[in-house]
């Protein structure tokens, strides 16, 4: 593969994102990344100043990902019930066919990169409150809401690393929303 193809913004944060869950913040470096690139360190500072930076970039793109799949599920036209299992199942969905990036967005908690990590998921998950307190048949707690999210972080970090993506687990993917929707009585 020609290196000037290959050396693209997009393709240093795949490699570094693979490294990353794979051994840790703290134990990935620059030189790493550039190694498993078979570049020169220099040439990926071209893209980003320093690791943190590249950090950042990956977060900020993750959670990108996740607003526009919420988003798209928010805009069709369907009723609020079947609007809240697709949004519930398309938020276990994404955490098992993204799994390197769901890890970085929710399982990383290194002390480098809490700060990070504190804006882009709060908009994210308050925009998955709010979603569900619209869509809900009834008012729901703060408690509540966060009680569905956890169930749903539960699941996608249950079968992290251990399937391939969402479809080996969607009938049990269906299963655990339509339990959470019924336990909730949203």
């Amino acid at each position: 593969m020609d290196r000037k193809t290959d050396l693209t913004r997009e393709r240093i944060m795949d490699v570094a994102r693979d490294l990353l869950v794979e051994k840790g913040y703290r134990n990935v470096s620059m030189r790493q990344i550039a190694s498993e690139m078979t570049c020169s360190h220099g040439a990926i500072y071209y893209h980003f100043k320093n690791k943190a930076e590249l950090f950042y970039a990956l977060v900020e793109d993750h959670f990108s990902l996740l607003d526009k799949r919420m988003d798209e599920i928010l805009e069709e036209q369907t009723e609020n019930k079947d609007k809240l299992k697709k949004l519930l199942l398309g938020f276990i969905e994404f955490g098992l066919n993204y799994q390197s990036h769901y890890e970085i967005m929710f399982l990383i908690k290194d002390k480098e990169v809490l700060h990070f990590l504190n804006e882009n998921p709060t908009k994210t998950y308050e925009k998955f409150a709010n979603a569900i307190a619209q869509l809900s048949e009834k008012q729901l707690s703060i408690q509540e809401i966060w009680s569905i999210f956890l169930s749903l972080h539960g699941f996608v970090s249950h079968y992290l690393r251990h399937i391939v993506g969402f479809t080996e687990v969607e009938e049990m993917a269906k299963f655990h929303v339509k339990m959470v929707i019924k336990w909730a009585e949203v």
